[in-house]
């Protein structure tokens, strides 16, 4: 299992440095995945890994949406801001 997840974690940065490896990721992902890792898996093992890799980005985007100023803590963003309207 944990090899999986070094997998998914490795895709991910790959996703993030290399902007043509991220599109071709996000035309054909199951492809994508087994040139990468240089295997060939029935596409059900490597859906695994593909959803794995999709929720990965999905959860850091929302982790970064949520973290307005940077500092690696949620603040919600602008609506941390305005809640500072409604206080005394």
């Amino acid at each position: 299992m944990d090899m999986i997840v070094e997998k998914i974690q490795e895709i991910v940065k790959k996703i993030r440095d290399d902007k043509n490896f991220a599109a071709k990721f996000k035309r054909d992902p199951i492809r994508t995945v087994e040139d990468l890792l240089n295997i060939d898996l029935p596409n059900e093992q490597i859906e695994a890994i593909v959803n794995g890799v999709k929720a990965k980005i999905d959860l850091d985007a929302i982790g970064d949406l949520l973290d307005s100023d940077g500092d690696g803590k949620p603040d919600l963003g602008a609506i941390g801001k305005l809640g500072g309207l409604f206080r005394k």
